[in-house]
């Protein structure tokens, strides 16, 4: 039996968030995001090395900040320069959730010009969240000329 290069469950890509409380974390995206957890790794004093969740079919892993590491929270940080995507079957649904669960609004829901209904949060733990839900197909030039169109008079 050989090893898979990449393990099931996950995707080539996953996100490794490092947060200032990842037990908070886990309990914020089940009730937020209905998240499962796969695993956690205790540390020291408490902290948490290692944990993964499952949200819908993508692996979310994190961890406690360990600056020391160069692992740092965006609460450290005074805020992140990354944000995450989740895509449901009912946006405005997950959207309330989050909002509910103490998530932040940043941009509201709405139906955006290049096919999608999503709004953005931040959740407890400085981490940003779009939620949509992508509502029509649309050509790049499609969403271009709608972008083109939304832009004028907006100042440049």
């Amino acid at each position: 039996m050989s090893v898979k290069p990449i393990p099931d469950g996950y995707h080539t890509v996953t996100p490794y968030l490092y947060v200032h409380d990842t037990a908070a974390a886990i309990d914020f995206y089940v009730k937020a995001f209905g998240a499962t957890e796969v695993m956690r790794m205790p540390g020291p004093g408490g902290s948490v090395v290692h944990a993964e969740i499952q949200i819908g079919t993508s692996r979310v892993m994190m961890a406690d900040e360990n600056p020391e590491w160069g692992n740092k929270s965006p609460r450290t940080l005074g805020g992140t320069s990354a944000g995450y995507c989740l895509y449901v079957e009912d946006a405005d649904a997950v959207f309330a959730r989050a909002v509910a669960a103490g998530a932040t609004v940043k941009r509201p829901m709405a139906d955006q010009f290049y096919g999608d209904r999503s709004g953005t949060v931040t959740d407890p733990f400085g981490q940003m969240w779009t939620i949509a839900t992508h509502t029509e197909d649309l050509s790049p030039e499609e969403m271009q000329a709608r972008m083109d169109a939304m832009m004028k008079g907006q100042p440049g």
